[in-house]
């Protein structure tokens, strides 16, 4: 979709040397490397033993986080590899070690290689694995890409604008134009919960069941509810989706929508900035839940911002929030301006607010103006 940030083709380099001088200059090693063990710290121990951690003492901790993070490594690895890695660090541990007497005469042998080849091996395959789930994560990048629309939405008397970056190379977020009956348009943002290659099949599931109903919907609360049933039926325990979904009248400031645990969208008039509410239960978390479908009327020139949490709970290497405060104090310099304008200005307070943090979840947003 336009906005979207695209796959880049990966550089391939059979010259090993060419490739070392490419990555030192590539490489910031400080910062990098902070930013590697910042993420192994976060993926090997929970949010309790962190929290643990951080009351113990300096020595207690050292040790404890040595032991935990071995522990949580062997039982993230298959049988074959965890057993093969323990007789790594035993052969390792050993070192030179005595295999007998001969002719009194004291055997000695290195093990040291023998370790150090195991637990080479075993990286070879924790890496081959890797690699393969690589190359299928990005035949499902380009499969996202082409679901999503490639521009942004013509609409009579609109003028939109939207992007949509994932934290991983496939993402959870979701946002899409609907073309109805030659004078409505739909518009949705949906945020599906989790990230990564799980979160972006429940997008797609979410995409194609919001096409096949919103041309028949009664009621946008229906068509809610509707859609909560179907993600209900099939979901999986602990996954579900938000949603804003909003129709345009062409040429007109009419505005239905209905909110399915979504943020509520900021509305920026020329004398006040409203958030549009109440949002409602997420699709897929209860069966049976109801939702109201609202109305608002956009005069020339208001402002309609809508985004997922990847926006406002975006986090820096100081685990400070971006928030929804630093959001609402730029909404009113937003008035008169574009909505690429508008949305480019957004994205870089964000980035600006992050440094050198990676994104922690998918940031989507959607910009529409009443022309």
């Amino acid at each position: 979709m336009a906005g979207q940030q695209s796959a880049r083709p990966r550089e391939k380099d059979s010259n090993l040397g060419r490739v070392f001088i490419r990555d030192l200059k590539q490489t910031r090693l400080q910062r990098d490397y902070l930013r590697e063990l910042k993420d192994l710290y976060h993926f090997y121990l929970d949010d309790e033993r962190r929290s643990r951690l951080d009351q113990m003492g300096r020595v207690r901790r050292a040790f404890s986080l040595l032991v935990w993070t071995g522990k949580s490594l062997l039982l993230k690895l298959s049988p074959p590899r965890r057993l093969a890695l323990l007789i790594s660090l035993v052969l390792l541990f050993l070192g030179w070690t005595e295999i007998g007497v001969v002719q009194n005469r004291l055997i000695t042998t290195d093990l040291h290689p023998w370790g150090f080849l195991i637990l080479l091996m075993v990286l070879m395959l924790e890496l081959k694995d890797k690699l393969l789930a690589r190359d299928e994560i990005e035949i499902a990048r380009q499969v996202q890409l082409a679901l999503l629309p490639d521009e942004h939405a013509d609409i009579p008397g609109w003028s939109v604008w939207s992007y949509s970056r994932p934290a991983n190379d496939v993402g959870g977020d979701l946002v899409d134009y609907i073309e109805l009956d030659g004078f409505r348009h739909g518009v949705l943002l949906g945020d599906v919960a989790g990230k990564g290659l799980g979160a972006a099949l429940l997008t797609a599931k979410l995409q194609a069941t919001l096409r096949a109903l919103v041309p028949d919907a009664v009621s946008l609360d229906d068509l809610a509810t509707r859609v909560n049933d179907i993600f209900f039926r099939d979901g999986l325990d602990n996954r579900f989706a938000t949603l804003f979904y909003g129709e345009l009248e062409h040429n007109s400031g009419q505005l239905r929508y209905v909110n399915a645990g979504h943020n509520p969208p900021f509305l920026i008039r020329k004398d006040s900035v409203e958030r549009l509410g109440p949002s409602w239960m997420p699709l897929g978390m209860f069966s049976s839940s109801s939702y109201t479908e609202h109305a608002e009327r956009l005069e020339t020139g208001d402002i309609l911002l809508i985004y997922s949490d990847g926006l406002t709970e975006a986090t820096n290497g100081a685990d400070e929030e971006f928030g929804m405060e630093r959001l609402e104090q730029m909404l009113p310099d937003f008035r008169t301006r574009r909505p690429q304008e508008i949305g480019t200005r957004v994205l870089k307070a964000v980035d600006r607010f992050l440094g050198d943090a990676r994104p922690t979840d998918d940031l989507s947003l959607v910009v529409i103006v009443k022309e």
